[in-house]
């Protein structure tokens, strides 16, 4: 009882401390009232976390065979502890000393020393779980199917198909000629030219409309600063021709002979620029077509389904504008669609002779609009799909008989067939609590068939078509699980957390039906919760690998994505932006309470955004997890929002707010993990990043570790890890990036003494 009294206490404090509004006036009082806030608040969660220690022993020996004691880090080698070099930083007359700044100089080989001496630490301390590490990747490794396929798709008179090799790293892009039974053609061998490359990453594959050309970009560095290739199918050889700084993506205009591609800016890696190259010139020639100079914006470029047309977007966080060019005539002049307005979001597609457009026009949660090709001012646009309050439309396909809607409806993906001629319409219906469904390549417009993909955390990825008309469906491929694998052991549930505020959080659960639901079992809870992004249940190789030691796995569908719609996104950004906090430790609270999870074994991960999610919570809630894993993670929000220069600094202004306005500046303050970290315990921790990441520069979790270690007070393992030769996403490959997973998962098990 009085647990729970002091607990709604904590609760009530928490509230009073994040809700406070504050003008400029006040700011310096504020930071002083908060400081008392927070002292009262350090004491009562001491004297909870004295409760829940207390409750915690009188419980333990009913509640988990598996040892739950602290686990200390191993004295094999002493702990690195970065040097302190103490930076003033000051915005809005408020100070802050920041004593590891200096760990961004990239080039400063006591830098590099720094991080080499924190992977000898890790690799130290986790040396007795090198063969539990070994037999996870070897068990992941092992489900996934060596010779694998995708499933062809028919393009201008070619089928196109991917493949993989026993024992191969990497993709290998093909295609065959009217049909299937004809001689294979390789147009790209990933593995030849990621030989001797530590890392390759290659997107953008994209064949002329003549069928003798292919457009692809690569990045040996994990920047994502790809160059653009060209090679002649016919002779199957490369041109000379490299076009650097881009996103690696060119699109076609319909002669063949010329492509349209996206520049980035240098130092910021902004893509901002797009230029028309030719065919065998040089590319310093290239014509520039168009040029964003607002620097909250990005630009891309893409062609529409009916290939009719080649569209440049411009797009923001809260705004798009869209330029539309006939594919036919490359040299021409790109025609804006209508104007940009801030807070309007839209896209188009074209079919026939009208444009389709998604917008939130008037609607938050969007609708569709329709209009004819030479009216695309938004006083002419047309109702097709009206809004609704509960149901997020994503994007359309269009067929000749049917408009195909990706929508979300109470927090799960739905597809939605509409027949244009009376308008009657059906969902599809995919028969299990939570999954992931999406449409799948869809050429042609002239077919009763459907394309889509469906997957779940016990289906694994299955590609269908489904008959409009019939409702029939045909499964095309279901993704291989080699070994022994039974779904039916298997269990999922979507459930409801209520949030602090009332609002019902939803989270998706999937254990083997042999797991205990008692109270007794450990549990890994993933969270992501920012830029209206969706993480929806499906089907993971190594996530079996927890699973089958008794885990239960949980996604936390928090605010800040838009599993419920875009005012579900809405309520978790800016000045929203603790909600998405909240919701993950209430939906952990929830786990404890509702006996998914042991409450001295429930642990969390998340990564970039999600890295930032679980900064915040520990510093919450320390209390709640008995591990955290922090991938890629974004921890310095004040820095890194602050400095103007770093990429997608100045394009997220409008997701997490513009510390140049003071307000804003004191709200991200009050939540930036590496600004509130305290002098008290913290749970375990794992931090990973890449050295070359452009998305979350590696000098922020960098910082982060060395402050923890700093200041905790705990004996708890703190490990950072440091890819020396990757980016954002990790290593390339698709065993390659299974050895991350086995290593961040014999970390769990290790906090559990697990050794199976």
């Amino acid at each position: 009882m009085y647990y729970d009294t002091l607990k709604t206490v904590i609760c009530v404090f928490r509230q009073l401390t994040s809700s406070c509004k504050v003008s400029e006036e006040r700011f310096s009082l504020s930071l002083n009232t908060k400081c008392f806030l927070q002292i009262v608040w350090i004491l009562l969660e001491h004297l909870l976390f004295s409760l829940m220690t207390l409750r915690t022993f009188l419980l333990i020996g009913i509640a988990i065979t598996l040892s739950t004691s602290s686990i200390k880090a191993q004295k094999s080698m002493p702990a690195p502890q970065a040097k302190k070099q103490p930076k003033e930083l000051v915005k809005h007359d408020h100070r802050r000393i920041d004593p590891y700044y200096w760990l961004n100089e990239r080039d400063n080989q006591e830098v590099i020393d720094y991080l080499e001496a924190e992977n000898a630490y890790a690799a130290s301390t986790m040396k007795d779980t090198e063969a539990l590490q070994t037999q996870l990747f070897e068990e992941m490794k092992g489900r996934v199917p060596q010779d694998d396929q995708s499933v062809p798709y028919l393009l201008d008179g070619y089928y196109y198909y991917t493949r993989y090799e026993e024992g191969k790293e990497y993709p290998i892009y093909c295609r065959k000629k009217g049909n299937l039974d004809n001689k294979e053609e390789i147009l790209l061998n990933v593995n030849e030219l990621a030989e001797g490359q530590a890392y390759c990453s290659v997107v953008g594959l994209t064949v002329s409309d003549d069928n003798k050309w292919l457009a692809f970009g690569v990045d040996y560095q994990g920047r994502r600063k790809y160059s653009i290739n060209f090679k002649n199918l016919a002779k199957n050889t490369l041109l000379p021709t490299r076009i650097p700084l881009s996103t690696g993506r060119a699109v076609w205009a319909g002669d063949s002979k010329y492509v349209f591609y996206t520049v980035k800016d240098e130092v910021t890696l902004r893509s901002d620029k797009i230029y028309r190259h030719q065919l065998g010139e040089d590319p310093t020639k290239d014509v520039l077509v168009y040029e964003e100079k607002d620097d909250i914006y990005y630009s891309y470029v893409y062609r529409t389904k009916s290939k009719k047309f080649i569209v440049i977007g411009s797009e923001s966080t809260l705004t798009d504008e869209m330029r539309y060019l006939d594919a036919d005539n490359p040299t021409g002049t790109f025609s804006v669609f209508t104007p940009r307005q801030k807070g309007h979001k839209y896209s188009i597609d074209h079919y026939k002779d009208k444009f389709y457009i998604v917008t939130n026009w008037e609607a938050i949660n969007f609708r569709l609009m329709e209009t004819p090709l030479d009216q695309t001012e938004q006083k002419n646009w047309k109702e097709l799909i009206p809004h609704e309050k509960n149901v997020y439309l994503e994007y359309i396909d269009i067929f000749k008989d049917f408009l195909v809607v990706k929508e979300r409806k109470d927090g799960l993906d739905a597809i939605r067939v509409i027949r244009w001629k009376d308008q009657k319409e059906h969902y599809i219906d995919f028969g299990e609590a939570t999954y992931s469904a999406y449409l799948s390549t869809n050429l042609d417009f002239d077919t009763p068939l459907l394309r889509y993909g469906f997957s779940s955390p016990i289906t694994p990825n299955t590609i269908s078509d489904y008959h409009m008309d019939t409702r029939e469906k045909t499964l095309l491929k279901q993704q291989k699980v080699m070994g022994e694998f039974d779904p039916n052991v298997y269990a999922t549930k979507y459930v409801m957390a209520t949030a602090r505020d009332g609002i019902q959080v939803p989270i998706s659960i999937v254990y083997k039906k042999t797991t205990p639901l008692d109270g007794s079992a450990p549990c890994l809870l993933y969270g992501y919760g920012s830029y209206g992004i969706s993480m929806d249940a499906s089907f993971s190789y190594a996530n079996l690998s927890l699973l089958d030691r008794g885990f239960v796995y949980a996604i936390a569908h928090i605010r800040g994505g838009a599993e419920k719609g875009r005012q579900w996104y809405e309520d978790g950004k800016l000045f929203q932006k603790k909600n998405t906090f909240y919701d993950f430790i209430d939906c952990g609270e929830y786990l404890i309470e509702q006996k998914y999870a042991h409450e001295d074994l429930l642990f969390a991960r998340g990564g970039s955004a999600g890295g930032l999610l679980m900064g915040a919570v520990i510093n919450l809630r320390p209390d709640l997890f008995k591990g955290i894993i922090a991938a890629v993670p974004f921890v310095d929000v004040m820095t890194t929002m602050l400095d103007e220069s770093i990429p997608l600094t100045t394009g997220e202004y409008d997701e997490w707010g513009n510390p140049n306005d003071i307000n804003s500046y004191i709200y991200m303050l009050s939540y930036s993990p590496y600004d509130n970290v305290e002098k008290k315990p913290y749970p375990h921790i794992l931090v990973t990043t890449g050295f070359h990441d452009s998305q979350v520069q590696y000098f922020e979790p960098a910082k982060w570790v060395a402050k923890l270690r700093e200041l905790k007070t705990d004996d708890h393992l703190l490990l950072f890890k440091t890819d020396m030769e990757a980016g954002h996403s990790g290593k390339t490959g698709r065993f390659q990036a299974l050895k991350e997973v086995a290593y961040q998962y014999a970390f769990l098990m290790k906090l559990v003494k697990m050794r199976n």
